[in-house]
């Protein structure tokens, strides 16, 4: 295996590692703000939005500040989302059943995992797939706001959905296989390029499987 191979490989494992953590912070917290009655404290106190507005501005200062920020401070704004995502995602745990939760978040994980095998596998740069994937997620999230505060369509939602849930299968093939043009970014930090590769794979992650939640998910009575 040569040397560019070998570097490849542990910069998937570093990304899949804090990947992990991310989720698993989110998790623990979203059950924490859910089962302690936080999660009511939040909502009479009209915060979630506040949440909202803060997950928003930290993704903006990821996104457009990374490489100008240190390592320590890429971290720990990874971990400030995860948990601050966590908090708002305790909402899922209001609206649909436990086991439904447990087993569809299962089928996400299996699912993502099959979608970065074919990213990884691609030998094909799929940079060329960036404008259509980014034209159609902000058409997308354009749609969504629409659906939420002026038609409040159910079946609109549904189909929304289901395409929003294809547009982010695609996005982590894309995401995948981008991660092995990265490793060779020399413009790029080594010390903190898993830490966004790991960002880009957890919000793919999370919105799978919150679609495939609102899309099968058995609800509370």
């Amino acid at each position: 295996m040569n040397e560019e191979k070998v570097a490849q490989n542990k910069l998937f494992g570093k990304t899949f590692f804090w990947m992990f953590l991310g989720l698993l912070g989110s998790g623990i917290l979203a059950w924490y703000t859910y089962s302690s009655g936080l999660f009511m404290d939040i909502l009479l106190g009209d915060y979630f939005s506040v949440l909202l507005i803060i997950e928003l501005l930290v993704v903006l200062v990821f996104s457009f500040l990374f490489k100008k920020m240190p390592p320590l401070i890429v971290g720990i704004l990874y971990f400030v989302y995860s948990m601050i995502n966590g908090v708002t995602l305790s909402v899922i745990f209001v609206v649909f059943e436990l086991s439904s939760i447990i087993y569809l978040f299962a089928i996400s994980a299996l699912l993502f995992a099959v979608l970065g095998l074919i990213g990884y596998m691609t030998n094909k740069d799929l940079t060329s797939w960036r404008p259509y994937l980014m034209v159609f997620l902000i058409a997308g999230i354009l749609l969504s706001f629409i659906n939420v505060f002026l038609l409040k369509n159910t079946t609109f939602e549904l189909i929304l959905d289901w395409l929003i849930l294809a547009l982010f299968f695609g996005i982590t093939i894309y995401d995948i296989n981008k991660i092995k043009l990265l490793q060779a970014d020399s413009s790029l930090d080594s010390n903190k390029i898993h830490i966004y590769c790991a960002m880009q794979l957890y919000l793919d992650f999370i919105n799978i499987f919150l679609r495939i939640l609102s899309i099968f998910g058995k609800r509370r009575n």
